[in-house]
């Protein structure tokens, strides 16, 4: 189906930050299939970890005891300092999974018609609840009726929130993005989470922190919650944690934890032996190798040199972002970049139409960094100069 707006290249492998297309020629993924490849193309652990378990045991099912998800679940909730994970395929199903908990610690607790609050400009996923948690009227156009229970507030608004905490009696729960990447790579103030606890804490209600884009190591800790040092009560990923393989996870603590029980939630395919044996080679590799400090340094020097290379260019509206997760707002829609990019052998992304979106994977080098920049910002002092 007609789904997808593609670009006119097919690739034919990768191998580290680099992807060849089918006619031989290379490019630089600063984009890692949109926050996924973080350990790059054709990692060994990746590779053998797929190819040892794909030779031993696939899949059997949920009503069996399956060891490689004992051994994912115990090593993701010890370093995320959770108690309980539900694993899914996806993103989406890992938020799905986030929303039903709430509502359903919500009805245990006596609410009737419970409400999660969610910001502007978010983006959760496309089932249906999850595209009517998102904050872009743009994806949700023609699929209505949404689905109801969400209290819309303003990114980084601590007033708003204390508003709704004050005159929405039906909140149980916050869904919230640490930094949003669909919405143009906004980071919110420093106390903004630590804020965010407080309210949950006073209010009763659950922090859920949606890190399937900030989480697995790409703002330079495991997970973006860390940098405000403070405990969600669910936290969702996906993307990153498979490198590639689909896979989800929900991670729950304290009450939020003890929720669901059997027949109250489930999958198919969530938490098979395949994708949590690769889930724990990801993880792995993250740790072992240092990944996470990587991507904290490198991120520093990628925001620096974009900086230095820019400078005061007319039409740059700001560069932001968190270890390897950075956005360059200009001043005009630039989506055009993306296909001049590719001509020239570097994949990039724009969202929120003025924002090129930088996800490079975490082995990502300062040479490969320059590489980047380069052309980066020869492209971009073309464009502006061009309008």
């Amino acid at each position: 189906m007609a789904t997808y707006n593609r670009l006119p290249v097919t690739f034919d492998r990768g191998e580290g930050v680099w992807l060849w297309d089918t006619n031989g020629k290379r490019y630089l993924d600063a984009l890692s299939g949109i926050a996924v490849c973080g350990l790059g193309h054709a990692h060994p652990a990746v590779r053998d970890a797929l190819c040892e378990q794909a030779g031993r045991l696939i899949h059997t099912s949920n009503i069996y005891g399956v060891a490689e998800q004992e051994r994912l679940g115990a090593l993701l909730t010890e370093q995320a300092g959770m108690d309980r994970v539900f694993f899914a395929n996806s993103g989406a199903e890992a938020n799905e999974a986030a929303i039903k908990l709430a509502r359903l610690h919500a009805h245990r607790r006596g609410i009737e018609n419970p409400a999660i609050l969610v910001a502007e400009h978010s983006f959760h996923g496309r089932t249906l609840a999850t595209l009517s948690a998102t904050g872009n009227r743009k994806v949700q156009a023609g699929f209505e009726p949404l689905v109801q229970g969400f209290v819309r507030v303003p990114y980084d608004d601590l007033d708003a929130i204390e508003t709704a905490a004050t005159n929405r009696p039906n909140i149980v729960a916050i869904l919230i993005e640490p930094i949003q990447g669909e919405g143009g790579i906004r980071l919110p103030s420093d106390d903004y989470l630590v804020r965010l606890r407080e309210i949950c804490d006073r209010s009763g209600w659950l922090l859920m922190l949606d890190e399937i884009q900030t989480g697995m190591g790409r703002t330079g800790r495991l997970f973006a919650f860390q940098h405000a040092g403070i405990q969600p009560d669910v936290v969702t990923l996906a993307k990153g944690l498979g490198n590639g393989m689909p896979i989800g996870a929900c991670l729950a603590r304290g009450a939020a934890a003890e929720v669901f029980s059997p027949g109250s939630h489930g999958s198919t395919f969530g938490g098979n032996p395949l994708a949590c044996r690769v889930g724990r080679a990801v993880l792995e590799t993250l740790i072992d190798e240092n990944l996470t400090e990587n991507a904290a340094a490198q991120g520093a020097y990628l925001l620096d040199s974009l900086r230095a290379a820019l400078g005061e260019t007319h039409g740059l509206v700001e560069i932001r972002g968190r270890g390897l997760m950075v956005g360059i707002e200009l001043d005009r829609p630039c989506g055009e970049l993306v296909g001049r990019a590719l001509d020239a052998g570097l994949l990039i992304n724009v969202t929120a139409e003025r924002v090129i979106r930088l996800l490079p994977p975490l082995i990502i080098d300062r040479a490969q960094i320059d590489e980047l920049v380069a052309t980066l910002t020869g492209l971009i002092h073309g464009f502006l100069g061009d309008a």
